[in-house]
């Protein structure tokens, strides 16, 4: 029994990577293909510009904790 379901749990696992691995490859067959052969990926329709941005951070002053003595009551 313990056979059959080990069997059961291997079968399941490679059914899910095997699934996985055509989502894989339906996403980006065409660029592994093209790497394959050597010709260069296409290019995206809209290019992304790299931009730097600085930003000027702001100084603040340290917060220091200071005790409090309270009154019994």
């Amino acid at each position: 029994m313990i056979a059959a379901l080990g069997t059961l749990a291997f079968l399941a696992t490679l059914w899910v990577l095997v699934v996985v691995g055509v989502a894989v490859l339906e996403e980006s067959g065409a660029k592994i293909a093209a790497a394959l052969k050597g010709v260069p990926a296409r290019q995206p329709a809209i290019a992304m510009a790299r931009l730097r941005i600085r930003a000027h951070p702001q100084l603040m002053q340290p917060v220091r904790a200071r005790p409090r003595l309270r009154a019994a009551a």
